[in-house]
């Protein structure tokens, strides 16, 4: 066998395309500065060469198509991780076979969560294999006192080295692994350090065939970075099957986990837990969680509706305009689009008259939850005013409904489930769009108000 030979190689840390030299722009994803020096090592494994009669394929047999309708699917073929927040996340629950990459930020309570899932599945006689490059045995021990028992089913290893690794699962053979993180995992026939290009590249298809290959689903963490993206190549995101992302303040009680690529269900869903001492805690209800301790009789202060998924969230919109004291107007805006907060400021003082040219402007959604849907646009309107006029808001009121530029308030999509999740809360009005107003009759006791423009909808205050 020919000897191996180290080469000095570009990698994009956006899209993995590998150069011989370095250049400003990325040829394949047109991204600057992105081209990363690494030293990988040549050998004659696997360059070239033709497919041997009769080689097998990464299940251990011989490689042959099958027919679409010979597939069969049951609902028996998900595992359940005993999370109800998670299992809706994941469109239902594991899929075996499946590679599933959970980012956020560090100490927001990934390894907790992964933790968690494997004491319910050990817990459920399923053996599950732990797989910690960060972290010892005492650690870990430590972390899991804090949970709750967990059965024997359940097996710690502290190894980075991906032949060590790879070699435990296919002698064990779990029925599921988690590997904390991908970033510390390293291959020794790849040269560069762990947790470059090559190294995550290189884990992560491993991994994936061991998947694929034994039918064991595997959870992978991995690091962020300062823009909040994982940390590694793009294409580590494309390799897997699922992306789950833990957002939330890490000083903050909730957690939100949220799914933006799902081969296996929705990608709308999110999950809402609590951080306890005993770890994390699923929020069954996260509209009563989001509205806990709301002011009342204050201006400023509305209660909107937006959905996640099939879930809908009422969530309290504050705002807080007051003159400025400088030539320019700030304009802040936690939770929602700061552009959006312009544009609907603009259509205030358009449409409707009012002079805010002069005046700070703030608005905030209650609890920290990020919303860019634009069925909350009436809600922050209807709190802009509030404040402006120092008029407060019906506190049995919830408001929602996309404003145009226009002035006009156009549909929005579940407005049934909507007006019911605010009923089920105890609110008794409802100010919708007309369109909506005409096709939702609403439950006994709920007044249902329709508008046709921001000027009707104001006139309500």
């Amino acid at each position: 066998m020919a000897k191996g030979k180290d080469t000095t190689v570009f990698f994009c840390q956006e899209c993995g395309y590998e150069s011989a030299k370095w250049m400003g722009q990325c040829p394949g994803c047109k991204a600057w500065n992105t081209l990363v020096e690494e030293k990988v090592n040549r050998t004659a494994k696997g360059m070239g060469g033709a497919v041997k009669t009769g080689a097998l394929g990464s299940t251990g047999r011989r490689a042959e198509p099958s027919r679409l309708s010979e597939v069969s699917l049951s609902s028996e073929d998900r595992i359940g991780t005993g999370m109800e927040e998670l299992n809706r996340v994941l469109g239902g629950g594991i899929v075996p076979g499946s590679l599933t990459l959970v980012g956020g930020d560090p100490g927001i309570g990934k390894s907790t969560l992964l933790l968690q899932v494997c004491q319910k599945l050990a817990n459920a006689k399923r053996k599950v294999l732990y797989i910690s490059g960060e972290e010892s045995l005492k650690q870990i021990k430590l972390r899991a006192n804090r949970i709750g028992p967990i059965g024997d089913e359940f097996l710690l290893l502290c190894e980075t080295n991906l032949a060590v690794v790879e070699e435990a699962i296919r002698r064990i053979r779990p029925d599921a692994v988690v590997i904390d993180s991908i970033q510390t995992m390293y291959s020794e026939e790849v040269a560069s350090a762990p947790g470059s290009v090559s190294q995550v590249r290189e884990a992560t298809n491993v991994f994936l065939q061991l998947a694929k290959g034994m039918n064991v689903p595997v959870f992978i963490v991995g690091h962020v970075t300062k823009e909040g993206t994982v940390a590694g190549p793009r294409v580590l995101e494309h390799m897997v099957d699922t992306v789950l992302y833990f957002e939330g303040d890490r000083h903050a009680s909730y957690r939100i986990l949220r799914g933006v690529k799902n081969r296996f269900g929705s990608t709308n869903e999110i999950g809402v837990f609590e951080m306890k001492e005993e770890g994390l805690a699923e929020v069954k209800n996260p509209s009563e969680f989001m509205l806990d301790g709301r002011p009342e009789n204050a201006s400023g202060s509305v209660v909107a509706c937006s959905m996640e998924g099939t879930r809908p969230i009422l969530i309290e919109i504050q705002a807080l305009v007051c003159g400025s004291n400088f030539g320019i107007p700030r304009r802040q805006a936690i939770g929602t689009d700061f552009n959006r907060l312009n544009l609907l400021m603009a259509v205030l003082e358009k449409r409707v008259g009012l002079q805010m040219s002069g005046c700070d402007a703030y608005v905030n959604l209650a609890g920290g939850i990020k919303i860019t849907e634009p069925a909350i646009d009436l809600g922050i309107v209807m709190a802009i005013v509030s404040s402006f006029k120092n008029r407060a808001v019906d506190d049995r009121m919830i408001v929602f409904g996309e404003v145009g530029l226009s002035g006009e308030v156009r549909s929005v999509s579940m407005a049934g489930q909507r007006v019911a999740e605010a009923w089920k809360l105890g609110f008794t009005t409802c100010v919708l769009p007309a369109v909506c107003a005409e096709r939702e009759k609403g439950p006994e006791g709920m007044k249902i108000i329709g508008v046709r423009s921001v000027a009707d909808a104001i006139d309500l205050i």
